[in-house]
């Protein structure tokens, strides 16, 4: 029996509670897997999984076994990586997710650098809104945005970004200008000067609309989309604005183009919304991972130019 292979498998089947994400996370073939379950439970003298036709879960034993062997391989990699010594020789699988606008618009067109620096590292980049399930999908790390409710992350700071309201040009051309953000708040309407319609952006998780905020001076208005279009993908959204679907509300750094080119017009620039709040977050147990530290400072650097304000301390 290869233990270590069969500790790395144990623990992945506790954290997916499936013998069969464990072996696609893995690229090991489903019966292999359950032989090296088999023969570290035999080894061991001790049940640690318990398996039903519906589900597989880990036992008592099992859960004090888990703790010692996420542990010890975390070490493994790390003891692994340091005896290598240089960092393009970091090696294996680093799976990594983030959502769209900020792969396409950020990540991807800097990871030529990574590859540059790790040509042995097997990067796959999952690009969704949708939010990962980080242990029970094999993710390594996410970017994410917002507040951080789960506290079995560890979470690195990579930006503040800034948010800006626009429309396409021929959108203005057609609705006219809003001078306040309560012109926003009537549904659609047609023609010149007409009633203005919201682009929006909802979660792939929950349904959930987001409302468009704005503040100035103490004063603050949300918008709910109305009987507009609405999206669950970032760079949909962008794109729906840039052909005329209404007035939407997204990241600067995703618009600056065509701010600069003129096909998006910024509409009410005295008001604001609080800035987003970017983080590479990932399980706690894996914080030593030398492969993580390295996309981690990787992507700490490629944000930066993109961050609106100065970090607070502890981010």
């Amino acid at each position: 029996m290869d233990q270590l292979l069969a500790l790395k498998v144990f623990v992945r089947i506790a954290e997916t509670n499936a013998f069969s994400r464990a072996a696609d996370a893995m690229n090991v073939p489903r019966p292999t897997v359950t032989k090296l379950i088999q023969d570290l439970e035999h080894h061991l003298g001790v049940r640690l999984l318990q398996r039903t036709t519906r589900k597989v879960s880990v036992t008592a034993d099992g859960s004090a076994y888990y703790e010692r062997a996420k542990r010890l391989i975390a070490e493994l990699e790390d003891m692994d990586q340091l005896a290598s010594g240089a960092r393009s020789q970091l090696r294996g699988r680093l799976r990594v997710d983030v959502g769209s606008v900020l792969a396409n618009r950020i990540l991807i067109p800097a990871l030529g650098h990574f590859r540059d620096l790790y040509p042995d590292l097997q990067l796959e980049l999952g690009v969704s809104d949708r939010p990962a399930d980080l242990i029970g999908e094999g993710v390594d790390c996410a970017i994410r945005g917002g507040e951080m409710p789960d506290s079995s992350m560890v979470a690195r700071h990579l930006a503040h970004l800034e948010w800006v309201t626009c429309a396409s040009s021929a959108y203005i051309a057609a609705r006219g200008i809003p001078e306040h953000p309560d012109d926003l708040l009537s549904v659609t309407g047609e023609g010149q000067g007409g009633r203005h319609t919201i682009s929006g952006y909802f979660s792939s998780l929950t349904g959930r609309a987001f409302s468009l905020e704005f503040n100035r001076h103490g004063e603050r208005v949300a918008v709910k989309p109305g009987d507009g279009t609405s999206f669950n993908e970032s760079t949909a959204h962008v794109n729906a604005l840039l052909h005329g679907l209404g007035v939407g509300q997204t990241f600067r750094f995703a618009v600056a183009p065509f701010l600069g080119d003129g096909s998006l017009v910024e509409i009410l620039p005295d008001w604001s919304r609080p800035a987003h709040t970017i983080r590479l977050v990932y399980p706690s147990n894996r914080q030593l991972s030398a492969k993580i530290r390295a996309f981690a400072d990787w992507a700490v650097a490629v944000f930066a130019p993109f961050d609106s304000r100065p970090r607070v301390d502890g981010e």
